[in-house]
Order: structure tokens, then C-alpha cells, then sequence
């Protein structure tokens, strides 16, 4: 089947499952074990927060139109191998192959659509009481960004978040599902043979409760955006 095996995706780097503890990925078909995904240590998680904050200090002072030339080679090339990586969707997620492939040629129109939108981060000229002041609405990005995406709709969930930080010139770590890894891994090969400098995006996977409470707390990040049911939402 050529399932790839799932690495961590840390500053540029794809750190596979050697001296790392493993999680099995199963095919929901027939349960059978298709592939093993790499589960972030503590240290793999410093290393994100760390990689993340060191690259929205240049990020944030990237170009917009550079943004937008990213976004749109990301766009160009999910289409290119929107077949290759909803083949692994149907295997690890299980929607029909037409409906995986589908839904990677529609996010890249998400991807298009962010590229226009950071053209257009515009600020305002507020008009002052006093005419001997100037008032103006300066629109700056906010900092490292931490999202959690779900099964279902494995690329589309995740590219939503992604596409708008990185347009907004935030960096952004991101923990897809254990269950369908292997969109969100391709979404990271997309970006890096898309030119995306190390550490923009950063992709963990490993025990969700200790992740969400380990990097939620860290005061490096300044967005949480989570996807997910009312349960895990709680805790």
C-alpha cells in the first residue's frame, strides 16, 4: 500500500519515529496497521514552541506578496498530488477515494484565498478630533499560534488554520489527529517543498491530553484554535 510512516515536522525538519515512542496507525476498513506515527516527547514540544518563536520574529516582517507567492505554490502543488495524498486519506480516514481526492482540490482554493486576503491586511486613518493629530488602525500579527485539527476532514480542517496564520504572518504548530496523520503530514510536505521557512509550521503528534496541557500552557503561544468534540473541548 506504501503508507508512509508519520514523522514530527519541527523546525523544518521530519524527525521519524527512532528513539521516539510510536502510536499505530489502522486502516477503520479492516483495522489493519498501515503505518506508525512518531509521538512527540517533551523536548520535540520545547523544540516547536522554541523553532515557532524564533521564526515569527522573522516571519512577521516577511513580505506579504512573499506570503502570497507561498500560498499559492502550497495551492499548486496540492493539486498536483491531490490524488497521491487522498489515497492515503481514504486508507487511514476511510471516505470514499473520490471524496478524499476532492477535498484536497478544495483546499487549495482555501490556500488561493488567504494568498489574496494577506494582499489586503489593510489598516485605517481614523479621523481626529484634534487635526494636529494623526489616528491609525495598524493591523500586526499576534505571535505563535497552536491548532488542533480533527479526523473527519482531515486537509480541510487543518489547512483552514494554517492558510490564515501563516497569511496573518503568524507561525503556527500543529496536532492533527492520531487517527488520520497522514493528510496533515502531507499538508507539511506541501509547505516545505513550497519554500515555507523552517519552523513557520511545525506538526506534533503523540497523547493528545498531554500535549494539550503541556503546550496550552506555555506562554510562548498566543492563539489556541480547536476543532474537535465537547469532551475533549472541556478538558
Amino acid at each position: 500500500m506504501n503508507y508512509p510512516n508519520i514523522p514530527l515536522y519541527i523546525n523544518g525538519e521530519f524527525l521519524d519515529h527512532t528513539n521516539r515512542d510510536v502510536k499505530e496507525v489502522f486502516n477503520p476498513v479492516n483495522h489493519e496497521c498501515i503505518g506508525l506515527m512518531a509521538c512527540a516527547s517533551q523536548a520535540d514540544l520545547d523544540y516547536a514552541l522554541e523553532s515557532s518563536q524564533q521564526a515569527f520574529l522573522r516571519w512577521k516582517k516577511t513580505s506579504p506578496i512573499t506570503r502570497s507567492e507561498i500560498l499559492r505554490t502550497f495551492a499548486k502543488l496540492a493539486r498536483e498530488k491531490a490524488a497521491e495524498i487522498g489515497r492515503n486519506i481514504t486508507l487511514d480516514q476511510g471516505k470514499p477515494l473520490k471524496e478524499a481526492i476532492a477535498e484536497v482540490t478544495v483546499c487549495a482554493e482555501h490556500a488561493e484565498w488567504h494568498a489574496e486576503e494577506c494582499r489586503r491586511i489593510y489598516g485605517r486613518v481614523i479621523p481626529p478630533r484634534n487635526p494636529n493629530v494623526q489616528q491609525l488602525v495598524v493591523r500586526e500579527p499576534l505571535g505563535v499560534c497552536l491548532a488542533f485539527s480533527p479526523w473527519n476532514f482531515p486537509f480541510n480542517q487543518a489547512i483552514r488554520k494554517i492558510s490564515a496564520a501563516i497569511a496573518a504572518g503568524c507561525t503556527i504548530i500543529v496536532k492533527g489527529s492520531g487517527d488520520t496523520p497522514s493528510a496533515v503530514y502531507a499538508i507539511a510536505q506541501l509547505f516545505h517543498e513550497a519554500g515555507l521557512p523552517n519552523g513557520v509550521l511545525n506538526v506534533i503528534w503523540g497523547d493528545s491530553n498531554f500535549i494539550s496541557d503541556y503546550m496550552i500552557k506555555s506562554p510562548i503561544i498566543q492563539k489556541i484554535s480547536f476543532t474537535g468534540s465537547t469532551p475533549v473541548g472541556k478538558n
